[in-house]
């Protein structure tokens, strides 16, 4: 009642204002008041809600699962769905520049341009089986050994003393001594195979150590005709390097370099070869730049046996992969000759 005693007499008399406040009763009754002639309204601006100015038709999906759960329920393909809707489709990511392909200084032809190939047919004679001579040239094998990556080295190392530590030393020596008997054995069975078919039954049913690897390959055999060469001395006589090469043979129509393998593991790739296709390659350059054969070959074939006769695997290498491997042996080449 006091307040608006005093807000009527305010506005009866508003140039007093500075006398009202002086009086007795003001000091007495408002000590804390303060006035103002005009009032001022502020409100607080309403706070927009970002998600109403959102494509509700567009993005209904995304908003809805927003602000309708307290727990996501996307899933990693919902997710990408609205990915795509929000930014479109991802960029095509560019595969990282490859490394320039190094060359071989000393490069020499697979195919030797000058030697002419005879058309094989089925009434060629026996195979050729050129003996290997004793000569200062390194074999494949000693080139491939003495160049192999430390990667591949470490492998190799870490196996041997494993295999020191579960047979000891001379249990290891017998190991690898039967593995390289039963290696010889089974070449000799497929020689014997190849030679008369008779005799190479008779040599599977004698010995058990290699039936199961003869066993293995026989589906491989159905596909292999017209033998050009068996156990066979090659060499290179630009490159001055040789070789002993398992078969040369057709395999379903193509003449190949064809080595055999036996494996305790399967081996279904051409990569689980590890040096090979090298070696392979290696063959085939070797009997293309050799007078002694009167023909060429463009393809290889790897075949790897297994012990319990399972089916082998046989790897098919065409010319343009025999290519491939053919520069690689050439680099690997040329870091034997520059090490020795």
């Amino acid at each position: 009642l006091v307040r608006m005693k005093f807000l009527q007499l305010l506005f009866r008399k508003p140039g007093k204002l500075e006398m009202l406040f002086q009086i007795p009763f003001c000091q007495k009754q408002f000590p804390y008041m303060c006035l103002a002639t005009s009032v001022c309204l502020y409100s607080k601006k309403k706070k927009v809600n970002s998600y109403e100015q959102v494509d509700q038709e567009k993005y209904k999906n995304l908003v809805y699962s927003v602000t309708s759960y307290k727990t996501s329920t996307q899933t990693p393909e919902t997710i990408l769905e609205e990915d795509n809707l929000l930014y479109g489709p991802p960029g095509k990511h560019r595969p990282p520049v490859k490394a320039a392909t190094k060359t071989p200084k000393n490069w020499v032809p697979l195919i030797n341009p000058n030697k002419r190939s005879p058309l094989l047919n089925g009434d060629s004679n026996l195979p050729m089986k050129i003996a290997l001579q004793k000569t200062k040239m390194p074999s494949v094998t000693r080139i491939l050994q003495q160049t192999i990556s430390p990667q591949q080295a470490f492998y190799l190392e870490r196996w041997k003393q494993k295999m020191i530590l579960e047979l000891g030393k001379d249990g290891f020596a017998e190991y690898t001594k039967n593995l390289f008997l039963q290696g010889e054995l089974f070449h000799a069975a497929l020689e014997s195979v190849f030679l008369s078919e008779e005799m190479g039954t008779k040599e599977q049913r004698e010995d058990v150590d290699i039936s199961g690897y003869v066993s293995s390959v026989q589906h491989v055999l159905k596909d292999i005709s017209e033998v050009k060469a068996l156990e066979s001395a090659v060499q290179h006589e630009t490159l001055q390097y040789l070789g002993l090469v398992d078969c040369v043979a057709k395999y379903r129509g193509q003449l190949c370099v064809i080595d055999w393998k036996t494996s305790e593991k399967p081996k279904p790739s051409l990569k689980n070869t590890f040096d090979n296709p090298l070696q392979v390659a290696a063959y085939i350059g070797a009997i293309n730049h050799d007078a002694n054969y009167d023909f060429q070959v463009s393809c290889g074939l790897i075949v790897v046996a297994y012990k319990n006769g399972s089916p082998a695997h046989p790897h098919f290498m065409d010319p343009d992969l025999c290519s491939q491997y053919w520069n690689k042996w050439l680099l690997r080449l040329e870091e034997y000759m520059d090490r020795n």
